[in-house]
């Protein structure tokens, strides 16, 4: 019984600290278009393009030269 009891502390901490480590990205466009992303995109890869997903699970793929800023979301 005391395990059980202690159990579900112990996931829901783990749970808690996972969450916490997903940091919300603004990619800003060269024509200002601005895409929120779940996680930092994937660096500029072999064939000049940055890939991410943005919040709506849509994967979305543009050319380096056409980002002009990535932060973290405020």
């Amino acid at each position: 019984m005391k395990i059980q009891s202690l159990l579900m502390p112990v996931a829901f901490a783990c749970c808690a600290a996972l969450a916490g480590c997903s940091t919300s990205t603004v990619v800003t466009l060269q024509n200002g278009t601005q895409y929120v992303t779940k996680d930092a995109p994937k660096t500029k890869s072999k064939d000049g393009f940055y890939e991410f997903e943005d919040i709506s699970g849509k994967t979305i793929r543009v050319r380096a030269d056409e980002v002009a800023t990535v932060k973290e979301e405020d």
